[in-house]
């Protein structure tokens, strides 16, 4: 008996007992649905996450606060050692073309009876140019702002929408931290992953910051600052801008054994982010592959039964000619059309519910769905794999039934 023989018969089975066949297919059906979606989840936050990082530029380096030394001895916790003064000197480092201090804190924004929580970020107009942050309305933080601790505010674009709605934000008052502000422009949505969302930030100067909104502190003479980004001409000299950085601050801040600061690229973040991402969805994968096993188990079972009722059908074929390994194969192809319906099914109800469920609001972001074809790949080898595997057994036993005991079988 050829391999097709063996699929008209199996197609043939199945058919006889459309609903036992059904209901055996829809553990299969909902186990790679399930991990099809979860899959898509999981591809989306990590998209996500890629293309909000990448729009920022992939020339980026950001400098860190580290741990400081008294008396020779290293501190555990991290310190305030950057300062603006550290930012300016900076510039003059070769492949240089952009310097951006910051520092941050969370805010409490009211307008008339609408209310949001946005991160506070101070800032300097080089910041705009450096970070790629481009303004939709109105104007970003200048240089005469700065020096005069103005109190002004460029609000992100989901923080304008809560606040105004479809008004125009721009010249508009704010308060912040119970501290009115005038609103100078709105930035580009960019969107975001809830955790790293860069439409809730607001930007003030970054002297109104120290002063009036997150405190500030000076160190070594000189204001401090949360960060330092750097831009820098092409990630091909990345490796000499960061030493010559180090270099810099290691003279600047009289450091001899252990730096007061950490160095960090964007590629380096980028890595990071995807790393967790990829391991969450391996995770919700993982998850949701258990049903599989689960509808794997069904299977087998159903098998079991079939081969039972079918004890003098395998005892006349047997005697007419049929030998171990055709009943083998029949049996098998029979578990493994099963669990490949099933799982074809499963993918197509899978792909379905990722475009139905993709860009729902989940607080501050929109989910978003991204089906692969390495993923459908993925579900049809385990629908295979799941199908031979738990019908191994149930055709194992009908191959191996002696032909004058099936016969007798009652």
């Amino acid at each position: 008996m050829n391999l097709w023989q063996s699929v008209r018969i199996a197609l043939r089975s199945i058919g006889a007992n459309k609903l036992r066949s059904g209901l055996t297919m829809l553990g299969i059906i909902i186990g790679v649905m399930a991990v099809i979606t979860m899959l898509s989840i999981g591809r989306g936050m990590q998209n996500t996450v890629t293309s909000q990082i990448n729009s920022m530029g992939t020339n980026l380096l950001f400098i860190r606060p580290g741990n400081t030394q008294q008396g020779g001895v290293r501190q555990n916790e991290s310190a305030a050692t950057l300062t603006m003064d550290d930012a300016d000197s900076l510039m003059s480092l070769p492949n240089v073309v952009g310097v951006a201090p910051t520092i941050d804190g969370m805010g409490q924004l009211a307008y008339l009876g609408n209310n949001a929580v946005g991160r506070i970020i101070g800032v300097t107009p080089e910041y705009q140019d450096t970070m790629n942050a481009n303004v939709a309305s109105g104007d970003f933080v200048t240089a005469s702002q700065v020096t005069a601790r103005s109190a002004v505010v460029v609000l992100g674009s989901q923080i304008a929408t809560t606040l105004f709605d479809t008004a125009d934000p721009v010249g508009q008052s704010v308060r912040i931290n119970g501290q009115t502000f005038r609103v100078i422009g709105v930035m580009e949505s960019k969107g975001g992953t809830g955790f790293m969302n860069q439409d809730t930030q607001i930007f003030v100067p970054i002297t109104t910051a120290g002063s009036r909104l997150v405190g500030g502190n000076r160190y070594r003479g000189g204001n401090v600052v949360a960060n330092i980004n750097v831009k820098i001409t092409d990630t091909s000299v990345q490796d000499a801008v960061v030493q010559d950085i180090s270099d810099m601050l290691r003279e600047r801040h009289r450091v001899v054994f252990q730096d007061d600061f950490t160095i960090q690229s964007q590629q380096d973040t980028l890595n990071a982010l995807n790393q967790v991402t990829a391991a969450f969805t391996i995770f919700l994968g993982g998850i949701a592959g258990i049903s599989l096993v689960v509808g794997g188990i069904g299977i087998m079972n159903i098998m079991l039964v079939s081969v039972t009722e079918r004890t003098r059908e395998i005892g006349l074929r047997k005697a007419v000619g049929a030998r171990r390994r055709d009943i083998l194969i029949q049996f098998l192809t029979e578990a493994t059309a099963l669990s490949l319906a099933g799982g074809i099914i499963g993918i197509l109800l899978g792909m379905l519910i990722a475009r139905v469920i993709s860009g729902i609001n989940m607080g501050t972001t929109a989910l978003q769905t991204s089906v692969e074809l390495d993923a459908i790949l993925l579900a049809v080898v385990f629908s295979l794999g799941v199908g031979l595997f738990f019908g191994s057994y149930p055709a194992s036993r009908a191959a191996s039934l002696h032909p004058i005991d099936a016969l007798r079988y009652e």
